[in-house]
């Protein structure tokens, strides 16, 4: 690493000034123009959650292809006041391009994977053992055995970490911990079909792969992604303001659907 981004970098968890400064690791999430060659970048970090910043020289030649989104980045802030924009310094770390670009279900679990970080969290807000999570799973990229029952579990870890987890362990009615077989669309808690009674038809179908059971077969995690998708949808959007998911999660069910 450059002696200036070390300089200006500091300790990784300091808050040098008043907190004006800190260095951190993370994953690129998205970019945008900002000018004529500077970027607004947004990462995900583990110590300061989605943050945003100018990289100057983000749209040159030489660094535009290194700023794709999923880059894994050492990364240093500095602002003048700590609720301003402030300025990115940038240390590529490795790529994950080659990885996404390959193959048609990792690119779109990628961008499935960096839009809903950057529609559901809030900023500068840690989360770390999500960002772990989401580390992991990006890592899977080029594992297409893995990488859709890691994504669904990572899905979960997201409804969870932001308060709107799915308690499987029981029956929400009768507390049996066996023969669940549905989901309380509006509680996310689990139901047996004694629980269920007349209202079945009411609940969501509650695979076995989402209680960590059986082989996992793709039209189970199909079928999970839409119990998920329910309550990103109808919980975590409108706690957001009603904002519609991004379209880059349906694109990838979609696309994981059609090669069931």
């Amino acid at each position: 690493m450059a002696a200036g981004l070390r300089d200006l970098a500091g300790p990784r968890k300091g808050a040098d000034k008043g907190g004006m400064e800190w260095r951190d690791q993370g994953i690129l999430l998205a970019v945008r123009r900002h000018g004529e060659d500077a970027v607004i970048a947004e990462v995900f970090t583990p110590d300061h959650g989605r943050h945003a910043g100018v990289v100057r020289g983000g749209a040159s030649r030489r660094m535009a292809p290194l700023l794709q989104p999923g880059a894994q980045l050492d990364v240093a802030w500095k602002a003048r006041l700590q609720d301003h924009l402030g300025g990115f310094t940038v240390e590529p770390l490795r790529s994950r391009s080659a990885q996404a670009m390959s193959d048609r279900m990792a690119l779109a679990g990628l961008n499935a994977v960096t839009a809903l970080l950057c529609f559901a969290l809030p900023e500068r807000e840690p989360h770390r053992a999500l960002y772990a999570r989401t580390e992991s799973l990006l890592d899977l990229l080029d594992r297409a055995d893995l990488w859709p029952l890691a994504y669904l579990h990572w899905e979960l870890a997201l409804l969870d970490d932001l308060g709107f987890g799915l308690d499987l362990s029981a029956c929400a009615v009768t507390g049996a911990t066996e023969g669940l077989v549905y989901v309380s669309p509006r509680t996310g808690r689990a139901v047996t079909a004694a629980g269920a009674g007349g209202y079945a038809d009411r609940l969501l179908s509650l695979p076995p792969v989402l209680l960590r059971q059986g082989d996992a077969p793709d039209a189970e995690i199909a079928q999970g992604l839409r119990v998920t998708g329910h309550f990103l949808t109808e919980h975590l959007a409108p706690d957001l303001g009603k904002k519609p998911l991004p379209e880059a999660r349906q694109r990838f069910v979609d696309l994981f659907a059609r090669g069931l």
